[in-house]
């Protein structure tokens, strides 16, 4: 009797710890902190769903661009051609948008990105589309980043014509270019390849460009006014990280997560010229 007894005891225990009764589901990917207002980059979701990373606190990724030497001036547009865009900034010029720094020296519109580390994991599509504006004759945002086939809702907020014409280089992501002559029209259309940097521009007016970083993952950012970014929840692991832009090129570092709950990665371009 008393053996009966120590083997239902036995029994019972197994049963128990087999159904893991302290245990939890899987692990997310979460979604990436939204940017200081300042910064056009959209907040992208993102779940893992395959290829789980290494167990351990996920870190936010944080730092700054720097542009060493003179920046050149933003010059004023000459929007005289169209009296519409003209209107919209005759209280003040519309400066250039290729290299924004401040007065410490900060680049804004740099694309910040993990580049490689994260093969073998797959993300959720963000339901949410990144969007981009027409508006005062410019592209708003100068610079975004979106996910692969993540809807990008594209409007016209002038009362002028416009197009907006994509020229990816990778010929999975096919090139569009679509006539938007109204106030208030929109398409929606997606990349269907990661793929740094998507060029957009403006056939009407030849002063009218943006950049796109499609990716794979939510994993990216973009500097704000004062040349900062953050990227959160990466977790733990080995990674290659870009910086990109449009008029200085792209540059990488090696930054390993694990640990601290931030990890800050800097980089420094040189001016041309200066």
């Amino acid at each position: 009797m008393k053996h009966a007894v120590r083997l239902a005891s036995v029994l019972f225990l197994t049963a128990f710890a087999g159904c893991g009764g302290g245990g939890g589901g899987g692990e997310q990917a979460g979604q990436r902190s939204a940017p200081a207002q300042t910064s056009p980059a959209p907040a992208p979701g993102g779940t893992t769903t395959g290829g789980a990373p290494a167990a351990g606190a996920r870190a936010t990724l944080m730092g700054k661009v720097n542009l060493a030497g003179a920046a050149p001036q933003r010059n004023p547009i000459k929007m005289a051609a169209d009296p519409v865009c003209a209107q919209k900034h005759a209280d003040m010029p519309a400066l250039s948008q290729e290299v924004v720094v401040n007065d410490a020296g900060m680049l804004q519109y740099a694309f910040v990105y993990v580049k490689s580390g994260l093969e073998g994991q797959t993300f959720d599509t963000p339901q949410a589309p990144a969007v981009l504006d027409q508006s005062g004759c410019q592209y708003s945002p100068h610079v975004f980043g979106m996910m692969v086939n993540q809807p990008l809702k594209i409007l016209n907020s002038d009362p002028t014509l416009h197009n907006i014409h994509a020229l990816p280089a990778n010929p999975d992501n096919k090139e569009f270019n679509l006539g938007m002559p109204r106030q208030g029209m929109e398409f929606t259309k997606t990349f269907a390849k990661p793929e740094v940097m998507v060029k957009v521009k403006c056939d009407v007016h030849p002063w009218m460009a943006c950049y796109i970083g499609v990716l794979d993952h939510p994993y990216y950012a973009v500097t704000d006014a004062s040349g900062g970014f953050s990227i959160a929840d990466l977790p733990p692991g080995t990674y290659t990280v870009e910086a990109w832009h449009e008029k200085y090129g792209a540059q990488t570092q090696s930054v390993t997560v694990g640990g601290a709950p931030t990890v800050e990665v800097n980089f420094t371009f040189q001016a041309t010229g200066s």
